[in-house]
């Protein structure tokens, strides 16, 4: 694939040092030197990401007749009626008819018939195709905001520094901010949201003023951190990734996202109820969990995982759906798809040899300590 989209960072980038890679089309850094040292940087201080693929969408009415809220309540398997606070951000699956993840995303309420979601940048052409096939019949008006920039600083002095780079009446808006709440103030929007398992915030804001705000968080100590910490980062939170931990293939059910999914109100109709409802009652399979190598190697994605159940007797096979080494573990670690029946071991297939694994739930650190 030839790397033709560039953020409006990717200049700042160079500047720093980043090592750019092609990542869904875009030029974006892996890292700015050690990848490694990024990663303990975020669990033990601060860091931010360029996260300004991401696809902004607003979603409003067209006319008088338009119900937002009646719209993400049938297009999300979670509820935006839980949504009653202006700011609040909720994380829900988008599905097709058959239970499928479409993508995951974030939905921001900002005010009655105002919503904003952040979908994923590799998903965006059938993201923006699938919102805007079903938006017609709701009357509801779809807004992509490419002229925004988005950085997310993260950490647990994330916000202590962030608050030096930022302008002040943002920093009072963003001030009294909760986990999974947002706050506006003009042409910047700031939630307390992140991919990292670690404290801070995800800053919308003009792209236009996003070199600006780049440079003030790095003289503040945030350091610019690239793609490859942000993955193991959020591998080590549990935090699925969509087009490995789950696809347009994989219900909720089996990927480790029950949790996302709103069954009541009961008379509530979502796209791909109908299919998650069979899939429950006929029994789910399989479920997603944690894995951690107990022997040397490195765990990958695609890697066959041999089931066992709590006597050891093998129930069947399992994939790795996510694999690395976690810097803050000094151990290998995944995301394995594998049958109900798994007990608290396993044994995964690397280089033709079965090498145990123990398998835990699927968070391996929060906030900077092991689970």
């Amino acid at each position: 694939m030839i790397m033709s989209n560039k953020t409006v960072l990717y200049d700042k980038h160079l500047e720093y040092g980043g090592k750019i890679v092609d990542f869904a089309g875009w030029q974006m850094p892996v890292n700015y030197g050690s990848q490694i040292d990024e990663h303990h940087q975020v669990r033990r201080d601060a860091g931010m990401f360029d996260v300004s693929h991401m696809v902004i969408i607003d979603l409003g009415v067209a006319n008088e007749a338009g119900d937002t809220r009646a719209f993400l309540q049938y297009l999300l398997a979670n509820d935006v009626a839980r949504l009653v606070d202006r700011g609040k951000a909720l994380y829900s699956c988008m599905l097709n008819e058959n239970g499928g993840v479409i993508d995951d995303l974030i939905v921001y309420y900002l005010a009655a018939n105002w919503y904003r979601l952040v979908v994923n940048a590799a998903t965006r052409e059938k993201d923006l195709a699938w919102i805007k096939k079903h938006a017609t019949a709701f009357n509801v008006a779809v807004k992509e905001r490419s002229e925004l920039a988005m950085i997310a600083v993260q950490g647990p002095h994330a916000r202590d520094k962030a608050f030096k780079a930022m302008p002040v009446d943002v920093v009072e808006a963003a001030a009294p901010l909760q986990r999974f709440f947002g706050a506006d103030c003009g042409d910047w929007f700031v939630g307390r949201t992140g991919y990292t398992g670690e404290d801070g915030f995800e800053i919308m804001l003009p792209e236009t003023e996003a070199a600006s705000l780049w440079d003030r968080l790095a003289a503040a100590g945030v350091k610019p951190c690239g793609l490859g910490a942000r993955d193991t980062l959020r591998l080590e939170a549990g935090m699925n990734l969509y087009g490995s931990d789950m696809t347009e293939e994989t219900s909720p059910l089996i990927s480790g996202l029950a949790w996302t999914v709103a069954w009541s109100p009961e008379d509530r109709d979502f796209i791909g109820r109908k299919a998650l409802e069979k899939e429950k009652a006929e029994g789910v399979k399989q479920k997603l969990v944690g894995l951690v190598l107990e022997e040397r190697g490195v765990l990958r994605g695609h890697q066959k995982v041999a089931a066992e159940n709590d006597d050891g007797v093998y129930v069947g096979d399992g994939e790795i759906t996510s694999g690395t080494f976690s810097p803050s573990l000094q151990k290998s670690i995944a995301l394995a798809r594998v049958p109900v029946e798994t007990g608290k071991s396993c044994k995964v297939e690397i280089r033709g040899k079965l090498l145990k694994a123990m398998v835990v739930k699927p968070v391996f650190v929060r906030e900077g300590q092991a689970v």
